[in-house]
């Protein structure tokens, strides 16, 4: 009776051992299940956290490599009427992925060293620099010298900063300008490297913008808009003035006349 109860009792106490065996064993599968399952996610939000980030490394490269020429392009603006005698005219259009384009226009001169520039900036989702700094690299492509303040001229388009370099070594003289609009966000800046003095850089500036002129404005209402109330304001050059200002590079034989005190 005494080995009956032994087998017995032994009995019930394997069947507990194999439960507590099966429960452990379940568990630890259970445990590397969580845990295989940890690691994938770990590694699958990493991935997408790598994929994400790609677009802004592509974005710490120059601004400048993500404008390309049009090839195609559709002009949108002219300067008319210039008698500009020995100056070659070029007008090039540039595109950003982002929306943004300009319309540059250049002229030089015969032995096609740069006399002026005027671009027709209109921003689209890129990051916009700070047109001064444009000017001032356009300038002085060095970037030795700064830009100081040189007054304002009246224009169709209103009231247009001018900026010179700050250092002047007796090389040529250069005057930039600047005209912001915010509505529609455009810009209106460049420069001129011609012309025997700042009164008749000043005279040619304001006479390039008055003959400044929109031929299309796509879809842009507000740019239409901007370009017909500044015809209400536009002056034609007229013939005036002593013989070293009708020699002025933009005119020829006629004389920027300015609107307004300078």
């Amino acid at each position: 009776m005494l080995f009956q109860a032994n087998r017995a009792t032994s009995h019930h106490t394997r069947i507990p051992s194999a439960l507590t065996s099966f429960v452990d064993e379940v568990y630890a599968t259970l445990s590397g299940l969580f845990t295989y399952v940890a690691l994938l996610a770990l590694f699958g939000g990493l991935a997408v956290y790598l994929w994400q980030q790609l677009p802004d490394a592509t974005a710490m490269e120059p601004a400048a490599a993500g404008w390309s020429l049009a090839s195609r392009p559709v002009p949108a603006f002219a300067v008319s009427r210039l008698d500009l005698h020995d100056k070659t005219e070029t007008y090039e259009i540039f595109r950003h992925p982002e929306g943004g384009r300009r319309d540059i226009f250049r002229w030089t001169d015969a032995e096609h060293s740069p006399a002026a520039e005027l671009e027709i900036y209109r921003p689209g989702g890129e990051a916009a620099g700070p047109a001064i700094a444009t000017i001032a690299a356009q300038l002085d492509p060095g970037g030795t010298s700064e830009l100081e303040a040189a007054g304002i001229i009246d224009s169709k388009f209103g009231s247009v900063a001018l900026l010179r370099p700050a250092a002047r070594d007796g090389g040529r003289a250069c005057l930039g300008f600047l005209k912001q609009v915010d509505a529609p966000n455009i810009r209106i800046f460049g420069w001129i490297c011609q012309g025997a003095g700042l009164p008749v850089q000043r005279a040619a500036i304001s006479c390039m913008l008055n003959r400044l002129t929109l031929l299309t404005a796509g879809n842009d209402p507000k740019l239409a808009e901007m370009f017909a109330h500044a015809e209400l304001r536009r002056t034609d050059c007229a013939p005036s003035g002593p013989p070293a200002l009708s020699s002025d590079w933009v005119m020829g034989s006629e004389n920027p006349r300015m609107r307004g005190a300078l």
